[in-house]
């Protein structure tokens, strides 16, 4: 089996390279990637990002992972989360810019395939895991349709919410991965557009990349659903209840020793009534409900990847809330690296109705080649 060599001692992405032979031959045969370290490997540590999971070594593959090595790939090892996933900072730097974050929980995973590491890995989405790592290192991210790709032996935090993804450099990488798995990649650029306008958090810098790509792509501006521009704090209430129950258990053995933000996480999930709770789900499910309407006049909507560019602060892994409503709603979404010099990357944020993969992945690489 090949070697890797490469210098990770700045950027920090990997938590151990310790390549890992395929299981089979097939479309992936001789392809290098990395799997972020909540995802379970045969032999092979996962950790959690966190010292409290330390030498725990599972005895298989997760069903994500067996599936590429079956197809040929070689999983090179295993890439930096924060800790439990959440927003506790790992210690890798972005490969633009050292003393800017990578984003997070998939911080790794991003990192690495945008300094060209590897040409694709693994992360997660729970809020915004994938989508604004990608927009920070400007690599493409994709989280398909919510259960598309099997989530079976990935660390859990929220049933309802907890998605796989994966990392590319480009949008026509990522549609030749996507059938190479096995999934369907055939299909025609969806259309027509739509585009969200900005929250006001958007910063001018991102604001005026998002404004110039809806006008060079013919998108049209509406309105979100009441329901959409509420989602982002019912997804955060929902992922704060179930990841307390999740993993209430080792916070009352260890405390903030899991991560002093993961922590405040938990206590708040706990302590949350059901009826908030419920309420919360409730409201979720008329926010897909009402989306389907958009979709189905609308096949694609743009909305910002991120609030900006990758904040200067590694201790923050910045703000998921141009992600989370997409993660809730459960459909699928790619973030594709916008047109913008010498600056700090910046996404566009791409998604499109349940099942509706293939459409989009063509359509991403449809406003890719627009850029070129």
């Amino acid at each position: 089996m090949q070697s890797f060599t490469f210098d990770d001692s700045r950027i920090r992405a990997w938590v151990r390279v310790d390549p890992q032979p395929p299981l089979g031959e097939g479309p992936l045969s001789g392809v290098a990637f990395g799997v972020k370290d909540i995802f379970d490997t045969a032999g092979v540590p996962t950790e959690w990002g966190s010292p409290l999971m330390a030498g725990r070594i599972p005895e298989v593959d997760c069903p994500l992972v067996r599936m590429l090595r079956e197809r040929g790939g070689i999983m090179v090892g295993k890439t930096h989360t924060t800790s439990f996933a959440y927003f506790d900072a790992a210690p890798t730097r972005n490969p633009h810019d050292l003393e800017c974050t990578p984003g997070g929980s998939s911080s790794g995973s991003a990192a690495a395939v945008a300094a060209g590491m590897v040409p694709f890995a693994i992360g997660s989405q729970t809020q915004g895991s994938v989508l604004r790592p990608a927009s920070f290192c400007g690599c493409v991210g994709f989280k398909p349709t919510l259960g598309l790709l099997p989530i079976a032996g990935a660390m859990p935090f929220s049933p309802e919410l907890d998605t796989a993804g994966l990392f590319t450099p480009t949008a026509s990488a990522m549609s030749a991965l996507w059938g190479k798995m096995g999934l369907a990649a055939e299909a025609s650029p969806a259309g027509p557009m739509a585009a969200f306008a900005p929250v006001a958090e958007v910063e001018a810098p991102m604001r005026e990349a998002f404004s110039r790509a809806v006008e060079r792509l013919g998108a049209h501006w509406i309105d979100p659903p009441d329901s959409f521009r509420e989602l982002a704090a019912v997804v955060r209430l929902i992922q704060e209840v179930e990841g307390g129950r999740t993993h209430c258990e080792i916070w009352r053995r260890h405390g903030t020793a899991m991560g002093v933000k993961l922590a405040g996480l938990i206590e708040r999930g706990l302590s949350t009534p059901e009826e908030t709770f419920q309420a919360a789900l409730s409201q979720l499910r008329q926010a897909r409900r009402d989306m389907e309407a958009v979709f189905r006049q609308y096949p694609v909507v743009l909305t910002a990847a991120a609030l900006g560019a990758a904040p200067r602060d590694l201790s923050f892994t910045g703000d998921p809330r141009m992600n989370a409503p997409w993660t809730g709603i459960g459909s699928p979404a790619i973030s594709v690296p916008m047109p913008v010099g010498g600056a700090l990357p910046l996404g566009l944020q791409i998604a499109a109705a349940p099942g509706q993969d293939a459409a989009l992945l063509a359509t991403a690489v449809a406003v890719e080649n627009e850029w070129s």
